[in-house]
């Protein structure tokens, strides 16, 4: 069992072994995380994405005597490193570190790094440097992108991590080395425990097939390589845990898998997010009623996962990792699904809610998103309720002089849902042993600093704040708005209900008026109408 420990391992006095394998912390021995990160030097990979900024913002306001971060930052879009990471730390995320520590950015180190180039294109210098003081490694970046090129997943997902734990063998102080991965790494089983399965192909020989092939070969072959997987992101994921795994007798390794990672639950604050991937941009399309159908199960799990639960997580095993440096290296599943479930059919109706309490300004039109699993009935209302309506705007927005978009919108959410349908109409068995075991290593305190206890997690309340997160961090809209975005659906009602009536009346003089048929059928649904009515009226007066 992955949550076992090797009975040779020496403890150093910080804990004791029972006899099924379990580590139990001895009176008084085990430092709390702040305690042991004090003094450390930490090197962060993905420190600019999503999960990365929220790492380096707990990691400065939980573990303030942390001596230094040490980001690897590559220049992006004309930007230099410097710019980038300047640009990161005036985000309203790290507000509390801020109020806390208006000088945290001193502790902040960004290194140049590209993970496409050979040795991570980092400099001899700082290589030596790094080598030098670096204890912990967090491995966040990849790309997340689930079309990627094979090539290019594959250079970005598992030959960066190649050459990020040839480094961290270099390294003359190293504790631990945490490796972020993905609870959907192994999504072509059913159940998924907190093991490193057998990969699919071995990581080197297929490194060195695709060397030759130029891209369209490896475009050509991409399918029947990843097989039984949805997309090259899953399958070069489980290659990297191959990859960690085979360094686990040289370096203390964790794997962590989070599932859907979504806005925070409560750190900083409730609902931060900062992009659209995923859920988010499901949810802001929903709000602005261009979503109106999309194909998911009503009744599957929706593995949401909040950020702060992971990077608490994350940080809790890089602590552990590093005091009991457990051999075979653990996985933590870091899910929701089988500790607190919640389905895509109550996350539609809760989003609903929240729209209608909270609007988006200028909404396309009111939010009334249905899910269905049904492949024809969700074509239906994508024809009449997205490409239809996308091509009277659009022909409108041609006779104003505009330039026509709507239709390129709808093109590409259809693209994004479909690359999520995969995981939004099945349903996964988490093992979480190992979360488990880990929480009960914790002290009261941090249990509250570094709460990943998702038992905790009030489903309506999180999708409230996590559409919230995404009309205040996203989209930038400010709540004070809300009457005039409320003033703005009922517009939209008033318009849809006079196109309503006008489309009656047309179709009433264009096709009923003149057949006699057709008028006899009208009357005779109306009777069958005003019947049940009468009915329904009579029933609820017997009832009272």
């Amino acid at each position: 069992m992955s949550t076992m420990l090797s009975e040779d391992r020496d403890f150093n006095g910080l804990g004791e072994q029972t006899t099924d394998g379990q580590t139990r912390l001895t009176g008084g021995s085990m430092a709390s995380i702040p305690e042991y990160y004090a003094g450390k030097n930490v090197l962060v990979t993905g420190a600019t994405g999503f999960m990365g900024k929220v790492l380096v913002e707990k990691l400065l306001r939980s573990c303030p005597e942390v001596k230094a971060l040490y980001l690897l930052v590559r220049p992006k879009a004309g930007q230099s490193m410097q710019q980038r990471v300047s640009d990161m730390m005036v985000c309203r995320l790290f507000d509390r570190v801020r109020e806390d520590n208006p000088d945290f950015h001193q502790k902040i180190i960004p290194i140049s790094s590209e993970l496409t180039q050979p040795g991570l294109a980092i400099s001899p210098e700082d290589v030596e440097k790094l080598s030098a003081c670096i204890n912990v490694i967090f491995h966040c970046a990849a790309t997340i992108r689930f079309d990627e090129p094979l090539k290019h997943a594959l250079q970005l997902n598992v030959i960066a991590t190649q050459q990020l734990l040839s480094l961290a063998q270099q390294m003359n102080h190293l504790e631990a080395f945490i490796h972020v991965s993905t609870a959907y790494a192994n999504c072509n089983r059913k159940h998924i425990d907190e093991v490193i399965y057998s990969p699919p192909v071995e990581p080197k020989k297929l490194i060195e097939s695709l060397e030759w092939m130029d891209d369209g070969m490896v475009r050509d072959i991409t399918a029947r390589l990843i097989g039984d997987r949805p997309n090259t992101y899953t399958y070069t994921k489980a290659l990297a845990e191959y990859v960690v795994q085979q360094e686990q007798d040289k370096l203390n390794i964790a794997i962590i898998r989070p599932s859907i990672v979504g806005a925070s639950w409560q750190e900083p604050f409730p609902g931060w997010i900062d992009n659209f991937n995923g859920p988010s941009g499901i949810f802001i399309a929903a709000g602005k009623g261009i979503l109106r159908t999309m194909r998911a199960n009503n009744d599957a799990v929706a593995d949401l996962i909040p950020v702060d639960v992971v990077i608490n997580l994350t940080l809790a095993a890089g602590w552990y990792t590093a005091k009991h440096r457990p051999k075979p290296a653990l996985v933590y599943n870091c899910t929701t699904g089988g500790i607190n479930p919640f389905h895509w059919g109550e996350i539609e109706h809760h989003v609903m809610l929240s729209w209608k309490r909270n609007p988006l300004e200028q909404a396309f039109r009111r939010p009334n998103t249905n899910i269905t699993s049904n492949y024809l009935i969700n074509q239906y209302w994508i024809l009449v309720s997205h490409k239809f309506p996308a091509l009277i705007y659009d022909f409108f927005l041609r006779l104003s002089g505009q330039k026509p978009q709507m239709m390129r919108i709808f093109n590409r959410l259809h693209k994004a849902i479909g690359l999520l349908e995969y995981f939004s109409s099945r349903d996964w068995e988490w093992n979480s042993e190992n979360m488990s075991m880990l929480m009960s290593q914790l002290t009261p305190e941090d249990r509250k600093t570094f709460n990943f206890d998702v038992r905790q997690l009030n489903w309506p309340e999180y999708i409230e704040n996590y559409c919230i997160g995404t009309k205040k961090y996203v989209l930038n809209e400010d709540m004070s708005d809300i009457p005039a975005a409320r003033q703005h659906l009922r517009k939209l009602r008033n318009i849809r209900y006079t196109f309503n009536t006008l489309l009656v009346v047309f179709i009433w003089r264009v096709f009923i008026a003149r057949s006699q048929m057709a008028r006899n059928i009208w009357y005779f649904v109306v009777s069958l109408c005003f019947k049940f009515l009468s009915y329904f009226r009579a029933s609820s007066t017997i009832t009272n």
